[in-house]
């Protein structure tokens, strides 16, 4: 179903997966948002990424390697990003319009705090991973490639978690209050008149 913007928690997603159903979500005219990117994950060993990801920053140009023709990419959004529009037609107009409605961030904004974070289910490590395979978090790698601002996303995530358990417990005990007051408005009310609203509610 179409909506104005789809946001997407990354947390132990596949990258691959997440980047195949975004780019198809992309090219239908939805605008996807995609948080928690550096916390995705990768198959294969944590070593083993990190030399296909060194082989990758050795590319240079041809016909002058002084001045390599390939942007290397460090931050886990950039990676991610970088993946997607793969997946894209990004040379042609529809796919750089697609590409334009793409948002990738590590940890959770500000704006994003109290925004409802939707997962994809065929993406998930846990549904299309063997448990005996090995896999690596793409925010690790990144460190190891020249990313470095992991110990500020991890700070501030921290921050996050702690306003946003605060606002879980204020919304609980104004549903609890509101539940109360009904209890009691129901409770106030006469036998004929709770069994009418009894079986209302079963019809």
């Amino acid at each position: 179903m179409f909506k104005e913007e789809i946001v997407v928690d990354c947390h132990n997603h596949m990258l691959g997966r997440v980047a195949a159903v975004v780019a198809k979500q992309l090219l239908n005219g939805q605008k996807v948002t995609l948080l928690r990117c550096d916390t995705i994950n990768i198959s294969g060993s944590l070593y083993r990424n990190k030399l296909k990801y060194e082989a990758f920053l050795r590319k240079k140009s041809n016909t002058n390697p002084r001045r390599s023709s390939v942007i290397h990419y460090r931050a886990p959004s950039k990676i991610v990003w970088r993946t997607i529009r793969g997946m894209l037609p990004h040379k042609q107009p529809h796919g750089a319009a697609a590409l334009g409605r793409l948002q990738v961030f590590e940890g959770v904004p500000t704006q994003y705090e109290k925004t409802k974070r939707l997962v994809i289910p065929s993406a998930v490590r846990a549904v299309c991973l063997k448990s005996h395979r090995s896999y690596c978090v793409l925010g690790d790698m990144a460190s190891r490639i020249g990313w470095k601002h992991a110990e500020l996303v991890k700070r501030l995530e921290a921050r996050r978690r702690i306003r946003s358990a605060a606002f879980y417990e204020k919304k609980t005990a104004s549903r609890e209050e509101l539940r109360l007051k009904k209890q009691a408005a129901f409770e106030k009310l006469s036998k004929e008149d709770q069994d009418i609203l009894l079986q209302s509610g079963k019809n």
